[in-house]
C-alpha cells in the first residue's frame, strides 16, 4: 500500500474514531470521500482497509455508551446521561447488525457491569441526601435497557424508581 493511501486511510480513520455521538455518519463519510468524493482519492477499499474504518466505528461506540456509565463522569461537560447512553447502546445494536461480524455478548456484560456501578453509586450517594438524582430516563426506559444487556432478567429492584423521573 503506497505512502499517500496509507495517509488518507489513517487521516479518516482518525476522524472516524474520534467521531462524535453518531459514528457510523462519520464511517460512510469516511468511505464516500476515500472512494467517491471529486476531491478525495478515489481509492478501492479492500475488506482489510473497510474492516479497520468499521472497528475505528465500533471503539467510538463503545467508548460513548460507557461514557454516560461512567459515575464520575456525572458531574462533567462531556456527562449527558443514561438516556443518552441508551440511545447510543441501540445505535450500536443497529449497526452490528448492518455490518454483521460485530459481536455484543462481551460488550452486553460490560455495560451490565458499568450499570450495576453506577445505580449502586448513585443510589447511596441521593440515598445519604448528597445529591439529587441525575438519572434523566423513565424506570421503564431503564429497566428495558438493563434487561437488553442482560443485567437483570425481569426486573430491577423497585427501589431504584425513585431515582427516576416520573412516568
Amino acid at each position: 500500500m503506497s505512502t499517500c493511501v496509507e495517509e488518507h486511510l489513517d487521516n479518516e480513520w482518525f476522524v472516524v474514531r474520534h467521531s462524535g455521538e453518531i459514528p457510523e455518519i462519520a464511517l460512510y463519510a469516511a468511505r464516500h470521500y476515500l472512494t467517491e468524493a471529486e476531491d478525495g482519492p478515489r481509492l478501492h477499499l479492500s475488506r482489510d482497509q473497510w474492516g479497520r474504518l468499521v472497528d475505528a466505528a465500533r471503539v467510538r461506540y463503545r467508548e460513548i455508551v460507557l461514557r454516560d456509565l461512567q459515575i464520575d463522569n456525572r458531574d462533567t461537560s462531556i456527562y449527558r446521561g443514561l438516556a443518552r447512553s441508551i440511545a447510543n447502546f441501540r445505535r450500536f445494536e443497529s449497526f452490528c447488525r448492518r455490518h454483521g461480524r460485530l459481536d455484543m455478548q462481551d460488550f452486553c456484560r460490560e455495560v451490565a457491569a458499568a450499570l450495576q456501578i453506577f445505580l449502586a453509586a448513585e443510589a447511596a450517594e441521593v440515598a445519604k441526601g448528597g445529591r439529587k438524582s441525575c438519572i434523566n430516563c423513565t424506570f421503564t426506559e431503564l429497566n428495558d435497557f438493563a434487561c437488553r444487556i442482560g443485567l437483570v432478567r425481569e426486573s430491577l429492584p423497585v427501589s431504584l424508581r425513585r431515582l427516576c423521573p416520573e412516568e
